[in-house]
């Protein structure tokens, strides 16, 4: 038999005398501990899965040994702007080895043996499926339309100032032109 359970913020498998390394916990060598936090319990096809727990189900564990990690390189370094921080950490842990795994009262994981039920859902599933994708695109396709309009209007008023600019340029030349006409008249 086999356990899931969470401590530290980490979730672990463990079996009857496995030996695990955990976050720190507090107790002496030698004491006794116990995971409440089990999310699943089973072994083979016999399977209990909680949701989010399996209520009344525990892990027994005894306290091997407390200590630390090895250390770890910590740099903080940002370029170009003379910042360069160095340091090192090492992680607390606790060792401990499964003396027992208590197992009741949660669902079973659904065995995929029975066909039959399956298929007479899966068509009412797939209609349920459809009708919010229908939805989506009826929105979707809504959604566009708008956006279509404002981005017309924009191409329109960009041709639009196209056609004025190079309208004021001709008018300069001329004007260019008929000074340089005067000059070389005179």
């Amino acid at each position: 038999m086999y356990a899931v359970f969470r401590t530290g913020g980490k979730q672990y498998r463990a079996a009857k005398g496995d030996v695990l390394r955990v976050e720190r916990i507090d107790g002496d060598e030698g004491a006794t501990v116990e995971f409440d936090e089990v999310l699943l319990v089973g072994e083979g096809s016999d399977v209990k899965v909680g949701s989010p727990t399996v209520a009344g189900s525990s892990v027994s564990a005894k306290v091997v040994r407390q200590g630390k990690s090895r250390k770890v390189p910590v740099v903080k370094f940002k370029r170009r702007q003379n910042y360069l921080r160095q340091g090192s950490h090492r992680q607390f842990f606790t060792e401990v080895e499964i003396t027992d795994i208590k197992a009741s009262g949660a669902k079973k994981a659904a065995p995929a043996q029975k066909a039959a039920p399956a298929q007479k859902a899966a068509p009412a599933k797939e209609e349920a499926a459809k009708k919010p994708a229908e939805k989506k695109v009826a929105k979707k396709t809504a959604a566009k339309k708008p956006a279509k309009k404002k981005a017309a209007a924009k191409k329109v008023a960009k041709k639009a100032a196209a056609k004025k600019a190079p309208a004021k340029k001709t008018t300069t030349k001329k004007a260019a032109k008929k000074k340089a006409a005067k000059k070389s008249a005179d």
